[in-house]
């Protein structure tokens, strides 16, 4: 491996020199109409296998006295190149400390610089910056967005907000992300206005599925209003009913609430978890004061008539789930936490990783019938009264 990268770094110094003499001609030959001369050389280095490696490049200047730069030390001393590098590397678990370790081996012989634990941490503050103005930039108003997975994630001692996106094709993209100190309405609120901001679109109905946060419903009512659907995480709501039973119980309550939320029609579906709720009452009042709360909105996808292959989909928060797990194994090298902004810099850096991976959301070919329910919810048409014809 070590002649590997030494055979590339002979190769890059052999496309330098190839590059001087096109520019002044071959070495020890007079032509009296060269625009350009020898000049000396000098050290440099070149970013080769995520390090700095030492060169040594001839310098050429023009007749008149002026510096030509070559383009293949200028393209090759690209410092994105070590940017890119590190950001990689970090991202799959490799920590500064541990850098070095997971480059190739150049030799004894050859002269590297640049992987120092600060050198390291430098690159990749500045590449998650770069990340974290990206996704925070995005604009949203060209595409179509039916479905908003909202859900937060705890790092350290701050919160991490953060919204997926589903669109009419059924893709999924991180619109943004917002930090606190915890899952409060401020936090919700800032994040939702930024997408507002940035374009997003909701006059035509959106679905909003949430876990169960008080702050985060009222967020979506007062930014969107009356434009936006809210699903309740089934998922959520299934465990908080679970925490408040023994054992013993919960199985048989876990198919009754499943049961439920499979019925073809909102009307059945609130009838059999008001039948489960009362069930519950006298045994466990707060199994059932938990799934009393915002039980209507356990079943807004029904209410929609969403089919059962994309209800799967927007049933929860899952969608976002995966993206979730990402960040927290990204930053799991993390010992020490300094502030809010390498929180977000971490957070948008699995965040768009994740994104990378994202498939086509599982029922995408139904969302035109939920488009359809939307538009009917957010722009009901007015019921024609049948007047009476006395003769």
């Amino acid at each position: 491996m070590a002649l590997a990268v030494q055979t590339g770094l002979r190769v890059i110094q052999l496309m330098m020199r190839e590059e001087v003499e096109a520019l002044v001609g071959p070495k020890g030959k007079h032509n009296p109409k060269r625009k350009a001369v020898r000049h000396g050389k000098e050290k440099g280095s070149v970013m080769l296998g995520g390090r700095k490696v030492a060169v040594e490049k001839v310098r050429v200047r023009s007749v008149d006295g002026h510096e030509i730069p070559l383009e293949t030390y200028q393209a090759f001393q690209d410092p994105t190149l070590l940017t890119q590098a590190a950001l990689e590397r970090m991202i799959h678990g490799l920590s500064t400390r541990n850098y070095a370790f997971g480059l190739e081996p150049v030799g004894n012989e050859v002269e590297t610089s640049g992987t120092s634990k600060s050198a390291v941490s430098r690159r990749f503050i500045a590449a998650t910056k770069k990340l974290l103005e990206k996704l925070m930039q995005r604009r949203l108003d060209d595409r179509r967005y039916v479905a908003l997975v909202i859900d937060g994630i705890v790092m350290a001692d701050h919160t991490v907000v953060a919204a997926l996106g589903i669109d009419v094709g059924g893709q999924k993209q991180i619109l943004g992300i917002w930090e606190g100190a915890t899952e409060n309405a401020t936090v919700c609120k800032g994040l939702l206005t930024d997408l507002v901001d940035r374009g997003l679109k909701t006059d035509d109905g959106i679905l909003v599925v949430i876990d169960g946060s008080k702050a985060l419903r009222a967020a979506v009512r007062d930014v969107f209003g009356e434009t936006a659907l809210v699903q309740r995480c089934q998922v959520h709501k299934e465990r908080n009913v679970l925490e408040h039973l023994p054992e013993k119980q919960r199985d048989w309550v876990k198919r009754q609430l499943r049961e439920a939320w499979r019925q073809e029609t909102e009307k059945e579906a609130l009838a059999a978890l008001r039948r489960l709720a009362a069930q519950l009452e006298k045994s466990h009042p707060g199994a059932a004061a938990s799934l009393r709360e915002g039980m209507e909105e356990t079943v807004t996808v029904i209410r929609l008539g969403v089919p059962e292959l994309l209800r799967g989909t927007l049933r929860s928060t899952n969608a976002i789930e995966s993206a979730n797990e990402k960040v927290r194994m990204v930053s799991r090298n993390v010992k020490r936490w300094q502030n809010g902004e390498q929180v977000l810099r971490w957070a948008a850096a699995g965040f768009l990783e994740a994104e990378k991976k994202f498939r086509t959301v599982k029922g995408f070919r139904q969302i035109p019938l939920l488009l359809d329910a939307l538009h009917k919810c957010v722009h009901p048409q007015p019921q024609q009264e049948n007047k009476s014809i006395t003769a």
